[in-house]
């Protein structure tokens, strides 16, 4: 194909270890801007018209929800100018909520692809290239409209909702636990298996608060637990919302159910598993701690969704003005 006849994508950086340099070759940090980085891959211009702006150039432990947010107005508005797809490079530490608050307010058909990489470009190995090239590939394919944010890395394609980073060095990092990936990049094709359930898209404020965002803080528990950091958060004020990481299938010890019900009664109170993989419980166990029990003192089960990604959704439903349906909202998008 011409240039002319190329979809046009349209290739935001934030940063992370895709674009991270040093000058000794040792400890590195983010420095390739986006356009460095397309410019950098042999053939990606071959796959698209592309375009390429910086938004930030921050490891991805330091980005926040107001970032991202206006990264996904930025991509908002590169459809709107005419791109067939867009694809967010961003460190992985953060990229799976990233992916997944971008996920809740993207309502548009084109595909909006988020990925970056393990090793930096300067190591033997490195992955972002490759990584960007998938990205691209599968922002530009037509079957990937209509199916949200993904996540394309090694090769692999992946929903926002369910998608975890599952190993702190490994290039093949990114997993969906349990659903497993939508489809993957094969020969320069995406190839996409059954189609999936998409819960309606969330709608931003408008305008945007500048200030008094909400504060929703993610609790876990451990042995021995009694909630009396729970319970900080309960009496301060310090929060509007909480998500405890629990045991097995959203479990606590009896006193921190206590601190659980005393917190339900001021803001809400969601319960997800800190296991990695699988839902909350429901109806299975009835003893102080238990999911039958947390849900009798007002708290709300995450069900499959894991313990960062409910805090994204408690935060999306409070700066919404759709506090009052939580559980409702987890009953929905906490299920396949």
């Amino acid at each position: 194909m011409s240039a002319p006849d190329l979809p046009r994508i349209a290739v935001g950086a934030l940063g992370g270890t895709i674009a991270m340099t040093s000058a000794d070759g040792r400890a590195v940090s983010p420095s390739l801007s986006a356009a460095d980085l397309t410019a950098a891959v042999p053939g990606l211009a071959t796959l698209a018209d592309l375009s390429a702006e910086t938004l930030a150039m921050l490891p991805s432990g330091s980005l926040d929800e107001s970032i991202v947010l206006s990264a996904l107005a930025w991509a908002r508005a590169a459809v709107a100018g005419g791109a067939a797809g867009v694809v967010l490079t961003q460190g992985t530490d953060t990229l799976e909520e990233s992916a997944y608050l971008l996920d809740l307010f993207w309502d548009l058909p084109e595909p909006l692809v988020v990925t970056g990489a393990m090793r930096s470009p300067q190591a033997p190995g490195a992955d972002g290239p490759a990584n960007l090239v998938a990205a691209v590939t599968c922002a530009a394919a037509p079957d990937s409209r209509g199916r949200g944010v993904l996540v394309a890395f090694d090769d692999q394609i992946h929903l926002a909702r369910w998608v975890a980073k599952t190993d702190s060095i490994s290039t093949g990092a990114f997993r969906s636990p349990v659903f497993g990936p939508v489809g993957r990049v094969v020969e320069g094709a995406t190839v996409y298996g059954a189609t999936v359930r998409h819960p309606a898209r969330l709608a931003l404020p408008d305008p945007m608060p500048v200030a008094g965002l909400p504060r929703v803080a993610l609790v876990g528990t451990h042995l021995g637990d009694g909630g009396a950091l729970l319970d900080v958060l309960t009496e301060t004020g310090r929060a509007d919302g909480v998500v405890v990481a629990g045991f097995g299938a959203g479990h606590v010890s009896a006193a921190m159910a206590e601190a659980v019900g005393r917190a339900a009664a001021v803001m809400p109170v969601v319960f997800a598993s800190r296991t990695g993989s699988g839902p909350t419980g429901r109806a299975m166990y009835g003893y102080p701690g238990s999911e039958v029990d947390l849900l009798a003192r007002g708290a709300v089960g995450a069900g499959w969704l894991p313990p960062v990604k409910a805090r994204l959704l408690l935060w999306s439903l409070l700066l919404t003005g759709l506090g009052g349906g939580v559980a409702e909202a987890f009953a929905d998008r906490g299920r396949p």
